[in-house]
């Protein structure tokens, strides 16, 4: 018997399709969505039928698994979350700073996994300043994400005022330009500080990434909670043999890596280090 159609949406869209979207983006990005996302998966994609003239998500999943790339692409960005803020959860700016300050490799390399539109990598290039007294701070910031959308904004570096709250007077000055004309109510990222920052897509499920040098550390925020675990893990095994014996991964505050204890233990306040980092090596 088929599903009665709900009379508040204007495409019908069964639990079948709803079930069939949900295998689409596990697959392809890892991202597990509970049945509670359910409303917002219909929300977001409804979007894209009548943005493609497309009449039924029958329609639309047939014309996704026909493998046009470009609709791909907007699936996905559609349905991941990009909730950011410049130096949110702002103690571990300060234990970066503190770190970076006493890191005595050079050049330092950190990356952001998950940068979305650019705050987070933003406020790590910020902070690399600050801890080295100016913009020749020998450090570069890798920035990553899966959504296309995003990265756009982020390499554009340009945000309105009231993103600026969790940041002085001094930083505001220091760090960004104020718009003007049409641009009044808006600030952008000086150029000294958008050129430590290098901006690419990445999906954490590809098989191969295209970073190739180790990194000081790993900001890993807020991710790990759109995977399953056995996900998480293998996402994290690979971010182990990237990140220098005494680097740190900086993870969000609703999440704990107890699974991945033979990976990482914790250092303190949602940031860890290796495992094995202070162990004394045995000599054979």
């Amino acid at each position: 018997m088929p599903e009665p159609l709900r009379a508040d949406r204007e495409f019908h869209f069964s639990h079948k399709d709803f079930e069939e979207v949900r295998k689409l983006i596990y697959d392809h990005a890892g991202i597990a969505l509970t049945d509670a996302k359910e409303d917002m998966v219909y929300s977001r994609l409804a979007r894209r039928l009548r943005a493609t003239g497309l009449k039924t998500f029958r329609e639309y999943l047939n014309f996704l698994n026909s493998g046009h790339e470009e609709e791909w692409e907007a699936f996905v960005n559609s349905l991941t979350t990009n909730l950011t803020d410049f130096f949110r959860e702002n103690h571990h700016f300060t234990i970066l700073k503190d770190f970076l300050k006493h890191r005595h490799d050079r050049p330092i390399v950190l990356w952001s996994s998950a940068s979305s539109t650019g705050e987070e990598p933003y406020s790590m290039a910020m902070t690399a300043v600050e801890a080295f007294g100016g913009f020749g701070a020998p450090v570069q910031i890798l920035a990553s994400d899966l959504d296309t959308n995003v990265l756009r904004k982020a390499e554009e570096g340009v945000y309105p005022m009231d993103r600026m709250k969790k940041l002085s007077s001094e930083q505001q000055r220091r760090f960004f330009l104020k718009g003007t004309g049409d641009r009044a109510g808006y600030v952008k990222v000086r150029p000294e500080l958008r050129a430590m920052v290098r901006f690419f897509q990445l999906n954490l499920l590809a098989p191969t990434w295209p970073i190739k040098q180790m990194v000081d550390g790993i900001f890993c925020r807020n991710v790990m909670i759109y995977f399953d675990k056995p996900t998480q893990h293998k996402i994290l095994a690979r971010m182990k043999p990237l990140m220098k014996p005494d680097g740190l991964l900086f993870v969000g505050h609703s999440e704990a890596l107890y699974h991945a204890t033979d990976l990482f233990k914790l250092r303190g306040q949602t940031v860890y280090e290796h495992a094995d980092h202070g162990k004394p090596r045995s000599h054979k």
